[in-house]
């Protein structure tokens, strides 16, 4: 089903959820220049469906949700378009956070807390961003990637976007959700993508503040985020439970969705 609730200054936010309402939620926070349909193998999974109740956001200006004009350099702008998703998910939610979505989950605990969740899985995730921010180290394959995928020049920016998604995988994906991933940094408008990149956040404070479980998944393979900067989490974050996937790169939710499935709900039912 999809759906839209209101974030901070009235944009609209889109959803696809899954689920019985009467189950506990499970928030998706994609990534960079990403969608909720990356999160396809999740909602289409029937032993975390038929448990949860699966809420997958587009961020403000990815995907269905609106694109406003400004906003996307300050956290308590992200933080309160997921508290909108939490009210419409409902209380208690595990939330996941990808890549650029671990950024958005930190932002939301720095102004809200953790009050209003069960636990939190970072997922190939970055928790800062800016120069020498350890919890945001990128890998290779975004550094090459920078700048051409900002440029609003589509010869510039297309042949970049299409090695760049290349590169986010070790293991083989299907082709349709290989496309869609490149459908969906294509899509993001190209200000958008650049406007992310415009903030220098650091996170140890909440990080080491966070009361709640924690999972970190992150791929040994990961040539987008660097899995330093899970290392970096992980380190901060009092009982974090970490999982490393071998031979894995930036998308441990499709290159090993099994595996993956199996370690969410594992982490939900404790």
């Amino acid at each position: 089903m999809k759906t839209e609730v209101v974030g901070y200054g009235g944009t609209r936010i889109g959803l696809w959820v899954e689920g019985a309402e009467n189950t506990r939620p499970i928030v998706f926070v994609h990534g960079w220049a990403q969608s909720s349909r990356a999160w396809a193998p999740q909602l289409a999974d029937p032993a975390l469906s038929e448990r949860f109740r699966l809420v997958a956001m587009d961020l403000r200006g990815h995907g269905d949700s609106e694109v406003p004009s400004a906003g996307y350099d300050d956290p308590r702008v992200w933080a309160e378009d997921l508290a909108s998703v939490l009210d419409f998910a409902g209380e208690d939610a595990i939330v996941v956070g990808w890549s650029y979505g671990g950024l958005v989950i930190t932002d939301y605990l720095r102004v809200h807390g953790s009050s209003r969740l069960s636990g939190v899985v970072f997922v190939g995730a970055i928790t800062e961003i800016g120069k020498n921010r350890p919890g945001g180290k990128v890998g290779p394959a975004m550094r090459d990637a920078i700048p051409a995928v900002l440029s609003d020049d589509p010869a510039v920016a297309i042949p970049a976007l299409v090695q760049f998604s290349a590169r986010m995988t070790t293991a083989p994906v299907s082709g349709t959700l290989t496309q869609s991933l490149l459908g969906a940094c294509l899509s993001t408008p190209p200000a958008v993508r650049s406007a992310l990149f415009r903030r220098d956040v650091g996170s140890e404070d909440v990080l080491r503040d966070l009361d709640k479980p924690a999972l970190i998944v992150h791929g040994l393979a990961d040539a987008v985020i660097d899995p330093t900067a899970a290392e970096y989490a992980a380190g901060k974050i009092q009982g974090a439970v970490v999982r490393w996937l071998p031979e894995v790169g930036h998308l441990p939710f499709a290159e090993a969705a099994d595996e993956f499935g199996e370690l969410l709900r594992g982490f939900a039912d404790q």
